[in-house]
């Protein structure tokens, strides 16, 4: 193994250490303690953070190597379509992957893909990780599996969001696994789970968790600093730069970008100019309607509920999608504007993700840390109850309105949303809100659509239930973000090479005529597979 001399900051991490021993923060943290980077971890976690990391650097720092001229990207995922980011740099003897996503879509595909590496996983120094969805972040327990035992660069907040993602992913794969054992024709061979629980606690233990606007020393060729992607709690926009025989290079790696004024994040932060640059494309061809106006869409459509006497029912997403509604609902209470109506958010994954929020509050944005300053939870408000048990969610379907309840998943396929719907589609004084892109061939999908009559559970229901679409939540850049981030950067040094992933061919190709104005060289548009020296 090549990767890692040290951390550039060998004492800060003692140092902080010292300073929060016995200093647990199990809630948020109050103002003196937000600006803490360190100040949510115990001490004792914070110990075996730096005892395991400078095991690992003993190791891995016994063997290391200058990296060569030759810089080689691999693109081995999210080339040409938007799941299963995987990218892969070699420098040298140095060969690090960027993010380690899995492939979505149909199952045999899917699988497919999931099941095999080219980034030959025994050999890898690195991953470094830009944030925690599942399409950048889930296959990293199959990396694990398959022989990877080298560190996870990422921000604080992924390393504990990702640790919660996954373990939710691998308990999916057993459920999904033993469904289809049951359904097999004879003679057919059951699937296994591409990773397990078990897998998902080993590769955890292998993220070390970096802060963000330092710079950190990973090797005499490399060094790597994260910066805020404002996309979800810990996205990161990458920074690398490669150290030649006489030059230094840029690479830039956007992961998710975020969008700008969009409540509870960050902006996306502008950086200095590259050599490299890795954009994603998601909606390169889109604009979103504006955020500033979706809060009083969410208070009327609730107003109206409650005067019928009629329930609300918000499937939602539980990472990004559920906090920032929830934190729309504080706001509205706050502002005394929200009617006396019990809120309740029935996902147990969800949950679990709102307390990381909270545990980070202080890297979320302005607005939240004002809020904090009268109210001391900007995810709890009175009326409002997290459902825990699978028994308080039954008792939830035989509850009469009005209420609103929050529940996942956002594209109403699976979760304890559908056992909502089911009970609450054919009454006409219930409101159902969509707040995300509904994928062709769902039940979301025929909601929207207003179909006469909707499947659930292998039951047609009638859709007598008033649909309201709430559009402008997407935690994606638009292609006004795009140029606004694209004309930041060009402003501090331009981009000599960019290639664009992470999108569908024709977001890809639109954007990359945008992108053209900023570059000295025409963007490339890579597909799976693809290697360029640069």
């Amino acid at each position: 193994m090549r990767l890692l001399a040290g951390c550039a900051r060998p004492d800060s991490e003692a140092i902080a250490a010292t300073r929060l021993v016995g200093s647990p923060h199990p809630g948020p943290l109050s103002q003196g303690e937000r600006g803490e980077r360190w100040g949510h971890y115990n001490g004792v976690r914070v110990l075996k953070l730096i005892y395991r990391r400078q095991r690992r650097l003993a190791v891995l720092g016994s063997a290391i190597e200058q990296g060569g001229d030759s810089l080689k990207i691999t693109f081995c995922g999210a080339a040409g379509e938007v799941t299963g980011s995987q990218h892969l740099l070699e420098f040298g003897d140095l060969r690090v992957l960027l993010d380690c996503g899995f492939f979505q879509g149909r199952r045999a595909e899917s699988r497919r893909k999931n099941e095999t590496f080219r980034c030959d996983p025994p050999n890898l120094d690195a991953v470094i990780l830009s944030h925690a969805h599942i399409d950048h972040c889930g296959n990293l327990p199959g990396l694990y599996r398959a022989g990877f035992r080298g560190p996870v660069f990422c921000t604080d907040p992924t390393a504990d969001v990702a640790d919660i993602m996954l373990l939710d992913s691998a308990r999916i794969q057993a459920e999904d696994a033993k469904y289809l054992a049951r359904h097999l024709e004879r003679g057919q061979v059951p699937p296994e789970p591409l990773y397990d629980e078990e897998d998902v606690r080993a590769v955890v233990q292998l993220m070390e968790p970096m802060p963000y606007n330092e710079w950190f020393t990973l090797n005499p060729a490399l060094r790597l600093r994260f910066v805020e992607a404002g996309h979800i709690l810990g996205s990161a926009i990458c920074e690398l730069e490669f150290k030649e025989r006489a030059r230094t290079r840029r690479l830039v790696f956007t992961g998710d970008l975020g969008r700008r004024n969009l409540p509870l994040l960050h902006d996306p932060q502008p950086v200095d100019g590259c050599d490299i640059l890795i954009s994603e494309s998601t909606y390169g061809n889109r604009v979103h309607p504006p955020a500033a106006d979706l809060k009083q869409a969410l208070l009327e459509v609730i107003q109206e509920a409650v005067h019928e006497g009629g329930k609300v029912i918000i499937p939602a997403f539980s990472l990004g999608r559920t906090q920032r509604v929830v934190y729309f609902l504080n706001q509205l209470t706050n502002e005394g504007l929200l009617p006396e109506v019990p809120v309740f958010v029935d996902s147990p994954l969800s949950n679990r993700l709102t307390s990381v929020y909270r545990r980070h509050a202080e890297l979320l944005d302005a607005d939240v840390q004002s809020t904090l300053m009268t109210d001391a939870d900007a995810f709890g408000f009175h009326g409002l109850t997290y459902i825990g048990n699978r028994q308080e969610s039954m008792a939830l379907n035989r509850r009469k309105g009005p209420f609103v309840v929050i529940a996942a998943s956002g594209m109403c396929e699976n979760g304890r949303v559908v056992h909502h719907l089911k009970n609450s589609v054919e009454d006409p004084k219930n409101r159902i809100v969509i707040i995300g892109f509904q994928a062709a061939h769902t039940l979301g999908r025929r909601i929207v659509e207003r179909r006469e009559k909707v499947s659930i559970f292998n039951r047609h229901y009638k859709l007598k239930a008033q649909v309201k679409t709430l559009n402008g939540l997407s935690a994606h850049a638009d292609v006004e973000d795009f140029k606004w981030w694209y004309d930041q950067l060009a402003s501090r040094g331009g981009v000599r090479q960019a290639f664009l992933v992470h999108g569908e061919p024709e977001s890809s190709q639109s954007l990359a005529t945008i992108l053209r104005d900023y570059c000295d060289e025409d963007p490339i548009i890579p597909q799976q597979f693809e290697s360029f020296e640069v």
